[in-house]
């Protein structure tokens, strides 16, 4: 099973406004806006992480801050929530809603339960895969779910649904006024709405202008482009952006490779704006592509002071600004505080979310998964982040890039 994770529940975050529906809220409750494996790192591509030892300032953990004592104040007890569910299923109840109930009155915002069904589908899309019809919604005005985005080549594009186009009923339930995850677990054939599976139907009520139709669709398997590179030209020409989605599997080695294909001294523009977070092995091996080894992060498992430190051979010269924002959340904040306590990126946009928790999975009773809070982690100079977020070296709102070209010249980039 995947270990701790650091995607945030997007059920929790309340900024499903727009919400991939491909992605079932993936990344943690489904959740868009979470990560798995045996440390804070995926066990199948393991990131360099060791317990402490007495070796470097990282090595000694500073004290907690307040808004870690809350938090610790409020984890929840494993055995409580295992001990849930044991009992209902030995009752003939959900353990799942028992071990369910049991977070809810915690009061840790991040910690979850999922189905057997829904942790499956997190695993898959943490694998930079998902089964879907490759449409992503948004809630519009009065409730009505509106089409945002349809991905070239999948089922609903060759369909012929656009931006733009209502979609009214999946499977002929309204889905008007719905919360999106309920819509997204629709579309993906979670365990409330049947097997989602590659080649099970599901059939779409839809509506363009006044005309209304069904249509009915076969999902697929279908991969994930967590990771987009481009070369545009602007003032100082051109430089290397890397948009970064969900940071899953293989985020870290696209990242990478960009940066060792970008032209000779030329600058690099991560853009972790909207960034949900991923996997902790894979934010290790982004901020690996721009250090030669060196602490990215402390973090703290059930009381052990634990260090994750980059791989050597980064490049350590080329010009880097990282964008970031509100949205900025968990793995992708680890990765734009390690670049920024490390000196060797300059942070521009607005203050990051705040999600420095971690938490590690474990089987229940019925199959079903807890995803409890653990530990919290910091960055190399040892800044918390949970409940205070990262501040950007430069502020920045609407006009990120422009000020991006700015610091550039500065810093005597190719932009």
């Amino acid at each position: 099973m995947p270990g701790p994770t650091m995607f945030v529940p997007q059920r929790r975050t309340g900024r499903a406004a727009a919400l991939t529906l491909v992605f079932v809220g993936v990344l943690a409750t489904g959740a868009a806006a979470g990560s798995w494996a045996t440390g804070p790192h995926d066990a199948r591509t393991p990131a360099r992480h060791r317990e402490a030892s007495s070796d470097s300032d990282a090595d000694h953990p500073p004290p907690r801050t307040a808004a870690e004592r809350a938090a610790a104040d409020r984890a929840v007890d494993d055995r409580a929530v295992e001990d849930a569910a044991r009992q209902a299923v030995e009752d003939g109840k959900s353990g799942s809603v028992a071990a369910s109930e049991v977070v809810s009155r915690s009061g840790d915002r991040w910690s979850s339960v999922y189905t057997a069904a829904e942790y499956e589908g997190l695993e898959r899309a943490l694998d930079g895969a998902y089964v879907g019809v490759g449409l992503s919604a948004r809630r519009g005005s009065g409730g009505r779910m509106e089409i945002e985005e349809v991905r070239p080549g999948s089922p609903a594009a060759r369909a012929g649904i656009a931006p733009g186009d209502r979609l009214r009923t999946v499977d002929g339930d309204d889905v008007t006024g719905r919360p999106v995850t309920d819509v997204v677990a629709g579309l993906r054939g979670d365990k409330a709405w049947g097997a989602g599976r590659p080649g099970t139907p599901v059939r779409l009520g839809l509506q363009r202008g006044s005309r209304a139709w069904e249509r009915t669709l076969l999902r697929e398997r279908l991969v994930t482009e967590s990771v987009t590179v481009d070369r545009p030209d602007g003032p100082g020409g051109p430089l290397t952006r890397i948009r970064v989605g969900p940071l899953v599997k293989g985020a870290g080695a696209r990242i990478r490779d960009a940066v060792q294909e970008a032209g000779p001294g030329e600058g690099v523009l991560l853009d972790l704006r909207g960034s949900p977070g991923g996997l902790v092995s894979e934010a290790v091996s982004a901020a690996s592509a721009f250090l030669d080894g060196g602490v990215i992060a402390t973090y703290d498992l059930r009381g052990r002071h634990c260090v994750l430190r980059a791989e050597h051979g980064g490049d350590t010269r080329r010009p880097l600004v990282v964008l970031v924002d509100g949205g900025t959340m968990s793995a992708a904040e680890l990765l734009a505080g390690a670049l920024q306590d490390r000196g060797r990126a300059v942070l521009v946009g607005s203050r990051t979310f705040g999600k420095g928790s971690v938490q590690m999975p474990s089987r229940l009773a019925d199959g079903s998964v807890a995803e409890l809070t653990v530990g919290h982690y910091r960055t190399p100079d040892g800044h918390a982040v949970d409940g205070v977020g990262i501040a950007p070296d430069v502020i920045a709102e609407g006009d990120a890039e422009e000020r991006a070209r700015t610091v550039f010249a500065g810093l005597g980039g190719g932009a």
